[in-house]
C-alpha cells in the first residue's frame, strides 16, 4: 500500500509555503496531489534565491525551498482567468477529494474558484483555505507572510534573553505549523465525510496556528493574568532544566523536571559530592533562590570536558535526563535521527541520491514515504489533461490559446 491516503485525490492552488507544504504532507501520506500553477510564472516560490542569507539554488535550476514544499506532486499550468482554464479545473474538481488554496483573502472569489463555486461541481469536496490572519476581523485581507505570522502570534517574544529584541525562529516556522494544522483539518474533514457524507470548507491561518503552537503559554497568560517571562539561562529557576556549554564549544541540555529526585546522582556524576548537602542547593527551593551561584559552578565544571564525554558520564550515572543541543548540521549524522529515518535517502531523478526530511509518523502497515520530487514547471500538464479525456488536438489548441 502506497501510504494511508492512497486513493485520495487533491488539487492544490498553493503558493509559497503554507498551502504547498500542506499538500506535500498529504502527498507523503500517499495522496495524489496535482499542483495547479499560473501558466506563465507559476508558484512564486520557484523564484526564491536566498533564505536567511543562504542560497537556495541546486543543480539544474532546482531549489531546496521549492523541493521541500512540493514533493510528491504533479504540476499542471492553467490560466484560471480564462473560461477554458476554469473549465479544466472544474473537471478535475468533479473527481477530487480535497482542494487547497492559500491565496490572499478574496483572490479565490475574484478568480471564481471559491467554495460556493467549486462545491457545485462536487458537493462532497473538502475545500481547505489558509490565510494570514483569519477570514474575519479588520485585518483579514491584509497580506501576510511567515515573518508576520511569527510576529503577530506572540512567537517572537517568548524566546531569547530577557532584554533581547524579539527573536525570529527558523525560516518558515509559522508557515510550517499552519501547514500542519491545515493538513490536520483536512484529515478530520475527510473522516467526517466518510462517516456522515458531506463535504465542507475549512480554514486555518498563521495567526491561529501560531497561537495554538504556543497554547500552553497563551492559556497560562489568560487564566493567571501573567505572561511567562523570558528567563536568562544564567538565572534559570531550575538549574537542572537548563543548557550548558562544554569544552568543545558544543552545548548539552538537562531536563530534570523533578530535580530533587536526581540531585544526588547528578552531583556524583560531576564530582560535586560536597554540594549534595550544601544548604544553598540541597533542595529545589534552595537551588531556585541560589540559581545564579549554582549555574556559575556548573558552567565552570561543564567546560572541563567535551559534550560527548559529559553525555557519556551523565548517561552512565543513571537516569539523568540529558541530550546534546544539535545544530542542523548535527542532525544529518545523528544516529538516533538516522535509525528512525527522520532524515532519509531519496533517489532524486535530477540530483541523484540525496538526504531528505523523512516522515515523523510511522505507519507500520501503510508507510508514508517520499515518492516524487518536486515537479518542474508544468511538467505534467499534458499527462493530466490526457487522463481527463482531452486529446492531443485539444491540448495543442489550449496551448495556442494560452490556457495552459
Amino acid at each position: 500500500m502506497d501510504g494511508p491516503l492512497e486513493g485520495i485525490k487533491i488539487v492544490e492552488c498553493g503558493i509559497w509555503q503554507m498551502g504547498p507544504s500542506a499538500g506535500a504532507f498529504l502527498g507523503d501520506l500517499g495522496a495524489e496531489v496535482i499542483k495547479v500553477e499560473e501558466r506563465t510564472q507559476g508558484d512564486p516560490g520557484r523564484g526564491i534565491k536566498w533564505i536567511r542569507g543562504i542560497p537556495v539554488e541546486l543543480p539544474q535550476g532546482r531549489s531546496w525551498y521549492f523541493e521541500y514544499n512540493n514533493r510528491n506532486k504533479r504540476s499542471l499550468t492553467l490560466d484560471l482567468k480564462k473560461p477554458k482554464g476554469k473549465e479544466i479545473l472544474f473537471k478535475l474538481i468533479e473527481e477530487t477529494d480535497v482542494f487547497i488554496q492559500n491565496f490572499r483573502l478574496g483572490v479565490a472569489t475574484e478568480l471564481g474558484i471559491d467554495y460556493s463555486v467549486l462545491s457545485k461541481h462536487n458537493p462532497k469536496l473538502i475545500y481547505a483555505s489558509a490565510t494570514g490572519f483569519g477570514s474575519k476581523g479588520p485585518d483579514a485581507k491584509d497580506p501576510a507572510f511567515d515573518y508576520l505570522g511569527q510576529a503577530r502570534s506572540g512567537m517572537m517574544t517568548i524566546a531569547g534573553e530577557p532584554d533581547s529584541p524579539p527573536v525570529v525562529y527558523g525560516a518558515g516556522i509559522a508557515d510550517q505549523i499552519g501547514a500542519i494544522m491545515l493538513a490536520f483539518g483536512i484529515l478530520a474533514a475527510l473522516v467526517t465525510r466518510e462517516r456522515i457524507g458531506f463535504g465542507q470548507e475549512i480554514e486555518v491561518s498563521h495567526l491561529g496556528s501560531g497561537i495554538h503552537l504556543l497554547g500552553l503559554d497563551v492559556f497560562g497568560t489568560i487564566v493567571s493574568g501573567h505572561a511567562p517571562p523570558r528567563v536568562s539561562r544564567k538565572k534559570a529557576y531550575n538549574p537542572l532544566w537548563n543548557i550548558y556549554q562544554c569544552g568543545d564549544q558544543k552545548w548539552i541540555a538537562l531536563a530534570m523536571l523533578q530535580p530533587d529526585r536526581y540531585w544526588s546522582i547528578f552531583c556524583q556524576a560531576l564530582y560535586l559530592n560536597h554540594l549534595v548537602e550544601d544548604p544553598r542547593f540541597r533542595d529545589m527551593e534552595a537551588r531556585r533562590k541560589n540559581c545564579e551561584e549554582l549555574i556559575t559552578i556548573l558552567d565552570s565544571v561543564f567546560l572541563t570536558k567535551s559534550s560527548s564525554e559529559w553525555l557519556k558520564i551523565l548517561k552512565n550515572a543513571g537516569d539523568i535526563i540529558c541530550s546534546p543541543v544539535n545544530t542542523l548540521e548535527d542532525l544529518i549524522t545523528d544516529s538516533q535521527v538516522l535509525e528512525n529515518e527522520y532524515i532519509t535517502e531519496f533517489d532524486h531523478p535530477a540530483l541523484g541520491k540525496i538526504k531528505a526530511v523523512g516522515m515523523p509518523i510511522k505507519f507500520h502497515k501503510s508507510p508514508a514515504r517520499l515518492r516524487l520530487p518536486a515537479p518542474e514547471f508544468g511538467q505534467h500538464t499534458e499527462e493530466i489533461l490526457l487522463e481527463k479525456g482531452y486529446d492531443w488536438e485539444e491540448i495543442i489548441q489550449l496551448r495556442d490559446e494560452g490556457v495552459i
